[in-house]
């Protein structure tokens, strides 16, 4: 049986969780540890990769006998500071050659929710032109993946005032509107939104019909739950209570070996 919190599965994040391993380790690592279920950032150099990498992450999870439930699209070169391609109209084509990839992916794993980072606002450029981009990349994703999976707008933190155009549940919400795509929901990450300042029990009242997965970390400090000061739990009972059905994401930063950093769990 998977790991729980709340009585909720939990996902391991591979692309920050267990990196004491090599990257296509993690999986098995992973299961090791009690997980049943993972999720991952794009895990390739490139939008388009060849048969031959899908292949190879594909036969990792296999291996590792867990199931992949979340996934990024291409988000550009996120070591460099990039965070998503729709807001750049000489960018957001890379979204179009994601697909193929993608949907191979979830064709081959089951994995039904897609996150997709709009990109980092450029400040030379008109804001509003970018972000109605934005909006017309987002819904055109959205409608290659109806019948296929979810596509889920993530507030970040972390980057310069006005750097990135959702920070907050209620931006991802006006966004959504814009869009006006039904297979379009919140990523409501804990972290991302209380480092954001945003009281995370009052955006899981008001939110909760919109969500389409949940992430974990603490804040400050971007740990486990428990090293910082979020009513983690809380919100979390709200969103089950109001509904959420789905697996819960461990997103954070361990600081150690990840096995030794899950006393929070269930048990």
């Amino acid at each position: 049986m998977s790991l729980r919190y709340r009585g909720a599965p939990l996902a391991a994040n591979v692309s920050i969780l267990f990196t004491e391993h090599p990257y296509r380790e993690r999986f098995a690592a992973a299961a090791a540890a009690g997980f049943g279920e993972v999720e991952s950032w794009w895990p390739f150099g490139t939008p388009d990769p060849g048969p031959a990498e899908v292949d190879d992450l594909l036969a990792a999870i296999r291996h590792a006998g867990v199931r992949l439930v979340a996934l990024n699209f291409w988000a550009g070169d996120m070591p460099a500071g990039e965070r998503g391609v729709a807001t750049d109209p000489q960018r957001s084509e890379e979204l179009r050659r994601n697909l193929p990839a993608l949907r191979a992916i979830a064709q081959e794993t089951g994995c039904a929710r897609f996150n997709l980072l709009v990109g980092r606002l450029a400040p030379e450029t008109d804001r509003d032109a970018q972000i109605e981009h934005a909006v017309r990349a987002v819904a055109a994703a959205a409608r290659e993946l109806a019948g296929t999976g979810t596509v889920l707008l993530e507030p970040l933190s972390g980057l310069p005032e006005g750097a990135f155009p959702l920070i907050t549940d209620l931006d991802v919400a006006a966004f959504r509107e814009r869009v006006g795509e039904e297979n379009v929901a919140l990523l409501f990450d804990v972290y991302h939104l209380g480092a954001n300042g945003v009281d995370v029990v009052a955006a899981a009242e008001r939110s909760s019909g919109a969500v389409g997965h949940v992430q974990l970390a603490d804040a400050p400090g971007r740990g486990a739950p428990g090293t910082g000061a979020l009513p983690i739990a809380e919100a979390v009972d709200i969103l089950i209570g109001h509904g959420y059905a789905g697996p819960i994401g461990c997103e954070y930063v361990p600081g150690r070996p990840t096995a030794d950093t899950l006393g929070w769990v269930d048990r």
